[in-house]
């Protein structure tokens, strides 16, 4: 089983890297730490950074995990090329890139490009961002899916993510404490289909809703309160399309023996106890 440890950084192409730069900075809240070949790198915690644009495909979306040892590394490129997976050893420059010592590529059924990093940077400086949205960090990602069950199968047998919660067919999916880490939601593409960053209180929610609402950025969830990990949440659509979401208060699951993963419908009362509806493709029938 392959262990991860953390969920790292996405990757995110975009035909215009200024405007994405400008969205990422003046409205996301994120630092901006450096560019090059075509990339620009962001910080929101203590990781070197947390969100890459690049130029390129819009569609090419890259979501990386850390793992603990070089030697877990190399038993989980078997383990994927035993499942018939093709692996691809990231070269010197790829992990130069990325600022990590090593790096394996792979896709999972739905074609997710999935990366798994050993030795990342961190950053020998505190996080300074850009705008006071209140971020505490990089918390999770949804994936896309063509079949959740089968996905989940992948993310809970051949990886050691658990099952929190389901709403309707999509699971939520623990690597550690933290509710979730990875969210699958059913959708006819691969892709990361949005990106959550914590703040530190429902008070930043509220003032990044009026924030988004007076620079006319489309708020297409909330503000709201997921039933599942009870996190207070606003989701916003940026650049390319990709969703974008702050949330606070998420639970943890401590207790693997007594949790029972519960099954929410898919429809609104599924995703929020306050009564938001979302106008998101994925969280609809």
């Amino acid at each position: 089983m392959i262990d991860l440890q953390d969920v790292r950084y996405v990757r995110l192409g975009t035909r215009d890297i200024e405007a994405a730069i400008d969205f990422a900075c003046k409205v996301v809240g994120l630092e901006l730490v450096r560019r090059e070949q075509g990339c620009a790198y962001f910080r929101s915690d203590s990781k070197d950074h947390t969100l890459v644009y690049f130029e390129g495909d819009p569609r090419d979306h890259t979501l990386a995990f850390e793992v603990a040892r070089g030697d877990v590394l190399d038993a989980a490129g078997a383990e994927l090329e035993r499942a018939g997976m093709a692996v691809h050893e990231g070269g010197a420059e790829e992990c130069e890139l990325r600022r990590v010592q090593r790096f394996i590529r792979f896709r999972d059924l739905t074609g997710n490009a999935i990366e798994l990093v050993w030795r990342p940077h961190a950053s020998g400086r505190r996080y300074f961002p850009s705008r006071d949205a209140g971020i505490t960090g990089f918390s999770h990602v949804g994936l896309c899916s063509t079949d959740p069950a089968r996905d989940e199968r992948f993310w809970t047998e051949i990886c050691n993510a658990r099952v929190s919660d389901w709403i309707g067919p999509s699971p939520l999916l623990r690597i550690d404490d933290v509710h979730h880490r990875i969210a699958l939601f059913p959708t006819d593409r691969s892709g990361i289909q949005h990106i959550n960053h914590q703040v530190e209180s429902v008070d930043d929610i509220m003032r990044s809703c009026y924030f988004l609402q007076e620079r006319g950025v489309p708020v297409v969830f909330g503000p709201g309160r997921h039933p599942t990990s009870g996190a207070r949440f606003i989701y916003f659509e940026g650049p390319d399309g990709m969703i974008f979401e702050y949330s606070c208060g998420v639970s943890s699951i401590t207790d693997e023996a007594a949790h029972r993963p519960r099954q929410f419908p898919l429809e609104p009362s599924g995703f929020c106890m306050w009564g938001s509806k979302p106008n998101i493709r994925e969280f609809q029938k």
